[in-house]
């Protein structure tokens, strides 16, 4: 379905497809229309944020209560304090709806079509529980100003429901240990099952391909997966399920999912196990607490003192840990007493001979046979998920997989069993690591030792398209050290030798 051929490819560039007709909401709802509900589609003066009306305001739909559906505050989760540069208007048109076929009604498409295209689209995943904006800051402002056309959609399902009173709600998740409140997230209803996750990305891209050729009078000639945690996981499942979709994805902090250990459900509860032990020690790099967060995968603390002590691992703590474990295990293994037995007290490995949380991991578990060339990028001081237990772990399962392929044996750090994924079995899949980066690139604001990802994945994300644009071949897996850039011959080739530098 795809063209990829290097002489079509020219000809997109001599042709710019703008020339060709005027993008019209009329043509886009006509040829995907009958696959959506709810559609509202706008003739943009500016597709980017800089357009208050591109992102909408929280809690603007109506019927749904707050929480539910928080654009606003999702576009701004994964960025950094200062967003993607926004240095011209790019006209077009914007689609936002839900789809039709979703049994639960919650399943959420977006799509933006420049009018000045340059022929490709970019297809974003969402992180946590976050709606189809999620991107807007760290991924549609930067592709929609280079004229890609970008869908996004939101794995399926809306964030949550704030409860004051959770002892009535058996899947309510308290915030964090010590507040009065508690979420109940959509994600563990009935029916909302995290193989959704992958069907959805796939779905939008196939939608999206379809309001393009409409729009546009031809197929997108690439079609690119973008997205970060959760949404990295979509990418990672993207260029492993529908190569005919996608040709090649940047998977930016993505979750590794695995039925063997380490998964989530192995590495939080160890966290919020010793986290009250550390707080206790004085936050005490040498207490045993502190030493056994460390041997469950984790990078070290950031302190910094004052009136008040706070720290990288308090901020995760105070936003994640807990609540994250808690809603992974009431979906995947729902009869374990999340209170009263304990959230720290979760043993994966035990409770494998008494639920099936096994096999539900195993449903949704990421493979490493990617079909498609695929950049991770992971920060060492990834505090939610512990960058050698998610992105490393994937990098080994690719290196995996493309042993048993081959039957030929290569680790992890070995990026010559890679082809330049153009037209053969095996991919080309690197991981650049980011010295000092983390999960959340607003940490920057509490603890300048951290370092952005997101320029990175932007950089990664070009360098991805001129290897299956031109066939260039990526830059060999490496550590980006601090203040550094990727490179084509990196001081620190393979894994940063450290999770923590200075």
């Amino acid at each position: 379905m795809l063209a990829r051929t290097c002489g079509i490819a020219a000809l997109f560039v001599v042709f710019p497809l703008s020339a060709y007709a005027r993008v019209t909401c009329d043509d886009v709802k006509k040829a995907i229309g009958q696959e959506l509900a709810d559609v509202s589609c706008v003739d943009s003066s500016d597709l980017t944020t800089k357009n208050p009306a591109t992102t909408p305001a929280n809690n603007s739909i109506p019927g749904l209560p707050a929480f539910a559906f928080t654009p606003q505050t999702d576009r701004a989760v994964i960025s950094p304090a200062v967003p993607t540069p926004v240095t011209k208007a790019v006209p077009g048109i914007q689609l936002n709806a839900r789809i039709a076929s979703d049994p639960l009604g919650q399943a959420r498409f977006l799509l933006r079509l420049p009018a000045d295209w340059n022929g490709s689209l970019v297809v974003a995943g969402a992180s946590g529980n976050r709606s189809e904006f999620n991107g807007d800051f760290a991924w549609s402002d930067y592709v929609v100003q280079k004229g890609y056309a970008y869908a996004s959609q939101n794995k399926g399902v809306l964030n949550l429901q704030l409860l004051v009173n959770p002892t009535t709600d058996p899947l309510a998740c308290r915030l964090n240990p010590t507040s009065p409140f508690s979420a109940h997230f959509y994600a563990n209803d009935p029916g909302q099952v995290f193989t959704r996750w992958a069907e959805y990305m796939i779905k939008a891209g196939k939608l999206a391909q379809k309001g393009a050729e409409a729009a546009y009078g031809r197929e997108p000639r690439h079609t690119y997966a973008v997205g970060t945690s959760n949404g990295g996981y979509q990418v990672r499942r993207a260029v492993e399920l529908a190569p005919d979709v996608f040709d090649g994805g940047v998977d930016w902090e993505g979750t590794f999912v695995d039925e063997h250990a380490p998964n989530i459900l192995t590495d939080l509860p160890a966290a919020v196990l010793n986290f009250p032990d550390y707080v206790s020690s004085n936050f005490d790099p040498n207490s045993t607490a502190a030493k056994n967060i460390r041997a469950a995968g984790y990078p070290p603390d950031l302190v910094t003192r004052g009136t008040a002590t706070n720290s990288l691992w308090l901020t995760n703590s105070n936003s994640f840990w807990e609540v994250t474990a808690c809603q992974w295990q009431k979906r995947l293994d729902p009869t374990y007493d999340t209170y009263g037995s304990g959230v720290g007290n979760y043993n994966y490995v035990a409770r494998l001979s008494v639920s099936d949380v096994g096999a539900q991991m195993a449903s949704f578990a990421t493979t490493g046979a990617i079909k498609r060339p695929l950049i991770t990028l992971a920060g060492t001081l990834d505090s939610l998920l512990p960058i050698d237990h998610h992105a490393r772990a994937y990098a080994r399962k690719v290196a995996a997989a493309s042993a048993h392929n081959k039957g030929q044996g290569h680790d992890g750090d070995d990026d010559d069993h890679h082809d330049n994924g153009h037209g053969n079995d095996r991919p080309a899949y690197r991981l650049y690591e980011v010295q000092n980066g983390n999960h959340l690139e607003t940490n920057q604001l509490l603890f300048p030792q951290i370092e952005l990802i997101q320029p990175h994945a932007q950089r990664a994300f070009d360098l991805l398209v001129e290897h299956v644009d031109r066939g260039r071949t990526l830059p060999p897996s490496q550590c980006i050290g601090r203040a550094a850039a990727i490179s084509e011959t990196p001081v620190q080739p393979g894994h940063c030798a450290q999770l923590q530098v200075p």
